[in-house]
């Protein structure tokens, strides 16, 4: 029987079969491992989340951008199921299979541009983050990596490095991956520079003085940053610092793996100004919550590493693959692509109006089904505990939201993309409510 669409309550939040499971938890995973929720799923479908006492939550935030067409899809798990029945796992590298060729041609059909390309496939966003700097390196013969301020790329070392935000990221887990850099990155409402080429500007001086292209293998960036707090640079960032890694031969590096896969209104974020990467990590929405992500790039580019340098026994596991080949056919058949600037619209129109009269609500931005609300105080400073007071009441009120930005202060919004507009309206409701009261 398919889950209703509709939030319902049925104990409070958490339920007592949650607070049971949280106990066991506590007892059997490291406190390390945080839940943003109190409560246990049981089932989820579209834009609810079931949880294990019988509540139906609004999912709001799709795993954190995975599920972007809605959580086991029947056509991926047929798909799976498929898979699954015919073989799990043989190891690529070992004997190969048709699908991940599969994933490979069709993310370099989908990636901007439209020259030769090649696709390799890994794990998590983290893994092809850094294999694409790996690629970078040996293509161009130079070590140093330049990031930017507010940029999240991942938990392991050499995505620590590249990763802006200390805690909880990345404090106490030093030393980290050397050759490093960071430049200021385009932040309209903090920085004040609506003019992305003169950001740009004041970023590439900094790169010029502390790098130096000549020792520089890559720039690597979030065209829209996630746990940052979906920071949106100003028009021509993007463009103006593609064109300067061009000229200087620096392979230009999208991280695509929170704003791509149709998230915000196009299959990738940087086609929004038309930037066209040297290389694009995908991850997260590609397979709608099985673990796949990869490096799309220039041919030439990615032929530069040698024989057997870039692998890894799971990258490309035949169930992710056909969930991949399942979720790009879902996105492309029901027009997903397009219902992300619908839902931007009406999210937009809704919080604009709250905004217009809570002064609190300093900035509303982001792009498709990838928007936030950055909340400040009366003196216009990051308002971290106004965001942690709202995000508790919304999931009491059973509506899943998370918070991000290097202050804490950012509510985002990541629905998946086949959520009614009833759902989104209903969420949006509870959160006004919650934000009166908090």
């Amino acid at each position: 029987m398919a889950l209703t669409q509709e939030r319902r309550l049925v104990t409070p939040i958490p339920g007592p079969a949650s607070q049971a499971l949280m106990a066991r938890k506590h007892a059997a995973v490291p406190a390390a491992v945080a839940t943003t929720m109190p409560v246990f799923a049981a089932e989820a479908s579209g834009g609810i989340v079931k949880d294990v006492d019988g509540n139906q939550l609004i999912d709001l935030g799709s795993g954190i951008a995975v599920t972007t067409v809605g959580v086991s899809a029947p056509r991926v798990v047929d798909a799976v199921a498929a898979q699954a029945a015919a073989y799990t796992h043989t190891c690529f590298m070992v004997t190969p299979y048709e699908p991940y060729v599969a994933v490979a041609e069709a993310l370099n059909r989908l990636t901007p541009g439209d020259h030769e390309k090649r696709t390799a496939l890994f794990n998590s966003g983290a893994e092809a983050v850094e294999n694409a700097v790996k690629i970078a390196r040996a293509h161009t013969g130079r070590q140093a990596v330049v990031v930017f301020d507010h940029a999240y790329h991942g938990r392991t070392n050499l995505t620590m490095a590249m990763t802006a935000k200390s805690m909880p990221y990345k404090h106490g887990f030093g030393p980290f991956s050397p050759e490093v850099y960071r430049a200021p990155m385009s932040y309209p409402f903090r920085d004040g520079i609506k003019d992305g080429r003169l950001a740009a500007e004041r970023a590439l001086d900094v790169i010029d003085k502390q790098v130096g292209a000549a020792n520089l293998a890559a720039v690597v960036i979030e065209p829209i940053q996630g746990e940052g707090g979906f920071v949106v640079p100003a028009e021509g960032f993007l463009a103006a610092i593609a064109q300067w890694c061009t000229e200087n031969g620096v392979v230009f590096v999208a991280d695509e793996v929170q704003s791509g896969f149709g998230r915000t209104g196009a299959m990738y974020a940087c086609e929004h100004e038309g930037v066209v990467p040297d290389l694009v990590v995908t991850a997260k929405g590609v397979a709608d919550g099985l673990p796949l992500s990869a490096v799309t790039g220039r041919a030439a580019i990615m032929d530069a590493a040698h024989a057997s340098g870039l692998g890894g026994t799971y990258g490309g596991n035949p169930l992710a693959c056909a969930a991949a080949l399942a979720t790009i056919e879902i996105l492309e058949a029901e027009g997903l692509v397009a219902r992300a600037g619908a839902i931007e619209s009406l999210m937009r129109d809704r919080l604009h109006r709250v905004a217009a009269d809570d002064p609190r609500i300093g900035d509303v931005r982001g792009r498709g089904a990838m928007i936030a609300i950055e909340l400040v105080d009366a003196a216009g400073e990051p308002d971290a505990a106004l965001a942690k007071r709202l995000a508790s009441a919304c999931h009491t009120e059973g509506v899943i939201i998370l918070t991000c930005g290097t202050w804490g202060n950012v509510i985002r919004f990541l629905p998946p993309l086949t959520i009614s507009d009833a759902l989104l309206h209903e969420a949006l409701d509870v959160l006004t409510t919650a934000l009166q009261e908090a």
